[in-house]
């Protein structure tokens, strides 16, 4: 049976890494160690691999042990039917994969009653057997002793049909055919697509899958997704085959034999029965399967690649904050939050309303500056934001207050939360709305973490993947996120704790409980002290945790606890304490890291520790700026095309990138304009809050479409006139994508459904 050692081979061997390597990652695993301290504080053991790396042992591991898993149900179930030949036994331990596995168990899987089963129930297994093996017999003479009528043989044509039945099964279940037919299928198969009869005019907004033919291979995952979502709305039928012809040739090269013709015809009638009912339906619902995880884990992917770049967009920092949740009828909700993100004072302000609405606004807004000593203003990106921005910017404000928009995509989510009441029980949700706007300013990581990723607006067909897939892809990525940057112990909110290497909620909830009832923290030691908090919590969460004013420096570096004494010894070495060590560069350089080398300390850690004793507590994050979207360019009708303007990545998918130019619906840079050379992946172009210069290629103000340039010289063809488009035609193999269920997450090219509600919905 495959044990641990096995697993190590094949993993060492699938990632091209050392088998120590593997094998020392899965024995930290398999004692609790989370991914971030792998990478981060046990390099020595790992030999240097990454999060990445590391993660990939780790779900490499999982799907292994569910194989192991199964191999073991399915060598008891054989042997207790006694069906456990030495031979299966073999072929059991050898396979490497589950289809493999499934492949070499179907023969004897108990099933429901087939036609092939009723055949044998007749007494006609020898009749096929003797037929299967070709030889130069007449069947028509043979099969006359199979005829039963009390078992519904009536004839020898009723016995020949009855072991065909047979045959059939046994083509379909021979492990060999079906992994060849499976890999024709993945070469040759082709995605078939039709609109049904009667919904031409219902789904028009899947018309260009109404006559679709497209390589297996070659299908982009998002059109195959979008593909998936119209026949999941029963709008068009979905078939996944390569031509029949060929696959039967190859079967027929497999069980057909130089024998008796009248024999090989009845195996050759059971060669193309076996294909049509059996074997191609089987395998056509794998390769949809299999196509649809495929296309999944390439959603997941540029999801979570989106994610990790907005979580780590540069903060603000700690500063006192004047957010703005703008709107027209009812106004903006404004809030003052400290530099703490505590909320001081909230008010509503009129700015698009009568000139003595503005007035009062701007009073209100010069007297909330002075008294709260705000230094920087946040506006939610939403309705009536470049009003808002405007009014602020007319305010003349001291050039050191920035005045920023922000992205709010999701703050609704929050505002109606369970979380946002429990910090909130007192105000309404435009109030939570408004905090969540600027708290993003200040620090969009610890703010972000309270709302369901999916609802942040990144991604792409994230309704159609597997969700129980995508939230663990999703966990990881906001776990990192929040480890790479490292928390502060005595502010951090339950949420942003329960990230940490070690925690997760209850933890965190403990350590929240502690806080309150016992006052800040004033070491990393102090944190043993927090109920259910065990000696393994503490390791794996100690080096990620904060405390800028601990008495020993430590506390707020990304020095693990259980390396302090070895610093201790650095300083010592040095005659100096170790503040000292932080402060003077020319100590640190006068290090003999060699001398400090243990079996549990190597350089690499030796290398991390003196590089953070330079910057305690650095935030990994990039230097905040700001944007400045064009003035006078504030909808879509202020655009022509031609103009070049600024943007801000808001999404990026595997067809190109939208970008925020300041007109409230963000236009689509097409992966062949995002720039001058050839691009295959977009990621690796542009990233979400990256900062673009876009030239307007079009504009079609009735279906709210932008279509932008990132090229130098872009063609630009003559404006659109509203309630037509045109916009390029798209080349075949290029259709559009269905429009999206939320913002920005779907689409394909120029035509695509996404760009129509892109902006939209970024309403909350």
């Amino acid at each position: 049976m495959p044990n641990a050692s096995n697993d190590v081979h094949t993993i060492s061997q699938e990632l091209n890494l050392r088998p120590h390597q593997v094998a020392s990652t899965v024995q930290l695993i398999s004692e609790g160690a989370t991914v971030p301290f792998i990478a981060r504080y046990r390099k020595e053991a790992t030999g240097m691999l990454d999060e990445v790396a590391v993660t990939h042992i780790r779900d490499r591991m999982r799907q292994l042990a569910l194989l192991s898993q199964r191999r073991q149900t399915i060598m008891q179930s054989l042997e207790e039917r006694l069906l456990l030949t030495e031979g299966l036994r073999l072929a059991i331990q050898k396979a490497t994969n589950m289809t493999q596995l499934e492949d070499l168990y179907l023969p004897y899987r108990p099933k429901r009653r087939t036609r092939a089963t009723i055949a044998r129930e007749a007494g006609l297994e020898p009749l096929a057997s003797q037929l299967f093996e070709q030889g130069h017999t007449d069947p028509m003479t043979e099969a006359k002793a199979f005829v039963n009528p009390d078992k519904n043989i009536v004839d020898t044509l009723a016995a020949l049909a009855g072991a065909r039945d047979i045959m059939a099964e046994w083509i379909s279940e021979n492990a060999g055919a079906r992994e060849e037919i499976r890999n024709f299928y993945r070469s040759k198969a082709l995605v078939r697509c039709r609109v049904l009869k009667g919904k031409e005019e219902e789904g028009q907004k899947y018309q260009d899958y109404f006559d679709w033919n497209e390589p297996l291979s070659k299908v982009p995952s998002h059109r195959l997704l979008a593909m998936r979502r119209g026949e999941a709305e029963g709008i068009l039928i979905l078939r996944v085959h390569p031509e029949e012809e060929e696959a039967v040739f190859l079967l027929e090269r497999r069980f057909c034999k130089k024998g008796g013709k009248m024999a090989l015809r009845q195996v050759q009638l059971a060669v193309i029965d076996a294909h049509k009912r059996l074997l191609g339906p089987s395998i056509e619902t794998e390769m949809r399967l299999e196509s649809k995880r495929s296309a999944d884990a390439q959603a997941t992917a540029v999801f979570a690649d989106n994610l990790r770049q907005l979580l780590l967009v540069s903060p603000l920092g700690e500063k006192a904050v004047l957010a703005i949740d703008p709107g027209y009828r009812t106004g903006c909700k404004t809030v003052v939050l400290n530099a703490q993100g505590n909320l001081l004072h909230h008010d509503v302000i009129f700015l698009t309303a009568s000139e003595h609405q503005r007035s009062e606004a701007s009073r209100k807004v010069r007297l909330l500056i002075e008294k709260f000593k705000i230094e920087a203003v946040a506006i939610g990106n939403g309705t009536a934001s470049r009003e808002a921005e405007q009014f602020f910017k007319k305010m003349d404000l001291s050039g050191s207050i920035p005045i920023v928009l922000v992205n709010e995509s999701g703050a609704s989510i929050y505002s109606a939360s369970a979380v946002a009441r429990e910090e909130f029980p007192d105000h309404d949700l435009t109030v939570r709305g408004a905090v969540s706007i600027g708290r993003r300013l200040m620090d969009p990581l610890a703010e972000l973490v309270k709302i369901d990723p999916k609802s942040i607006g990144v991604g792409q067909y994230q309704h159609d993947v597997d969700q129980s897939a995508l939230k663990h892809s999703l966990d990881d990525v906001v776990q990192s996120c929040v480890n790479k940057v490292g928390v502060e112990l005595n502010t951090a909110s339950r949420q942003l704790l329960s990230y940490v290497s070690g925690l997760g909620p209850q933890l965190a909830d403990h350590i929240v409980r502690h806080r309150d009832l016992k006052g800040p923290f004033k070491s990393r030691s102090a944190l043993k002290q927090v109920n259910r908090l065990g000696p393994k919590a503490y390791e794996q969460s100690a080096g990620f945790l904060r405390i800028h004013d601990a008495a020993n420096p430590l506390d707020a570096s990304a020095v693990h606890p259980e390396r302090y004494n070895l610093v201790k010894s650095m300083a010592r070495d040095l005659k100096c304490n170790v503040e000292d060590l932080i402060e003077k560069a020319s100590l640190r350089c006068e290090l003999q890291l060699e001398r400090y080398q243990t079996d549990q300390v190597g350089m690499p850690t030796l290398r991390d520790i003196v590089t953070e004793l330079a910057k305690p507590g650095r935030d990994p994050r990039s230097q905040f700026e700001t944007i400045c979207f064009q003035d006078g360019i504030e909808k879509p009708e202020d655009l022509n095309p031609g103009m070049k303007l600024p943007g801000l990545v808001t999404n990026v998918t595997a067809f190109g990138a939208f970008v925020d130019i300041g007109v409230h619906q963000d236009g689509l840079v097409h992966i062949s304009h995002l720039c001058d050379q050839f691009v295959k992946d977009p990621a690796d172009v542009v990233k979400v809050a990256q900062k673009v210069q876009v030239t307007v290629l079009e504009v079609d103000l009735t279906r709210k479409r932008i279509a932008l340039s990132m090229k130098a010289n872009p063609e630009i063809a003559g404006k659109s006139r509203p309630g037509s488009s045109q916009m390029p035609s798209r080349p075949r193999g290029n259709s559009a994508t269905p429009k999206p269920r939320s913002n920005k997450e779907d689409g394909d090219d120029w035509f695509s459904q996404a760009m129509s509600k892109a902006q939209t919905q970024r309403k909350r």
